[in-house]
């Protein structure tokens, strides 16, 4: 595992408000949001962890979260500074299916595609409250089908270029590297521990806690399913950052964000 690279790819950032980040607690008032994909480079090929929003997406459907994405922040950008391409990418994870960690989905035709199995039938049949989550629906024609999303968002969406391998649970995609089933803020949600041959893991939260101060004082986005569900997650990421003695990172935390190594910097 000492030749395991972890590239963080910023995609950008979004505004919310206080109390959706912290739910029933805020306070209110924009919050601007980083948003960004993780790249594992490991002895058994390459693993992309999500693929952030599609900024024209969010425009047409979500104009009020202000997206800023230059073009080095899409994903052909990011990959770009790395000196790859998306057809150098074996592998495409989908931590959930909300619209900013699937936007660049499109750009992996080739890829194979690895989700929770309950996340496509979400995607297709959301609950009321969920429908903006699962608003770009240009990683899956079946889900397009289901929910008669217009032609026009989905071109070259097709039923080849939008399967996935369906699991559950904690899955191991290569040695050191892990999936950890975190459900909550989504039904088939997950988070990534990642191992290390020179340095302490990294256990990337995820949406499963989008800030450092919503695991300390358990509280989760109003973003999710399953509240219950997704304190019991949070407990479980604290158990197991402190049994592997791993550092934590957090998938909207502008202040953490801008301490990580993004770009062509990386961890290993």
């Amino acid at each position: 595992m000492t030749d395991t690279k972890v590239y963080l790819l910023d995609g950008g950032s979004l505004v919310l408000d206080g109390f959706h980040v912290y739910w029933n607690k805020g306070p209110g008032g924009e919050v601007r949001f980083p948003v960004y994909s993780i790249l594992v480079e490991h002895k058994d090929g390459r693993f992309l962890i999500d693929t952030g929003y599609d900024y024209d997406h969010v425009q047409k459907v979500l104009p009020f979260e202000k997206p800023i994405q230059s073009k080095d922040q899409t994903i052909p950008g990011a990959l770009k500074l790395l000196g790859l391409e998306s057809k150098d990418i074996g592998v495409v994870v989908n931590s959930h299916f909300h619209f900013d960690h699937v936007g660049g989905n499109k750009y992996f035709p080739h890829a194979k595609k690895i989700c929770h199995k309950a996340e496509i039938q979400q995607a297709m049949t959301p609950e009321p409250f969920e429908i903006l989550g699962y608003s770009d629906l240009s990683f899956s024609a079946a889900a397009a089908e289901a929910r008669k999303a217009s032609a026009q968002l989905l071109a070259g969406t097709t039923v080849a270029n939008s399967t996935f391998e369906g699991i559950e649970g904690d899955v191991e995609l290569a040695k050191g590297v892990k999936l950890i089933y975190t459900p909550g803020h989504a039904i088939g949600h997950y988070s990534l521990l990642v191992e290390f041959g020179n340095r302490k893991p990294i256990l990337f939260t995820i949406d499963a806690s989008y800030t450092k101060k919503s695991l300390e004082i358990l509280c989760q986005a109003s973003f999710h399913i399953d509240p219950r569900a997704g304190v019991a997650s949070m407990r479980r990421l604290k158990q197991l950052a402190a049994d592997h003695e791993a550092e934590l990172m957090y998938s909207h935390d502008m202040v953490e964000y801008q301490t990580y190594q993004t770009g062509t910097k990386f961890y290993g």
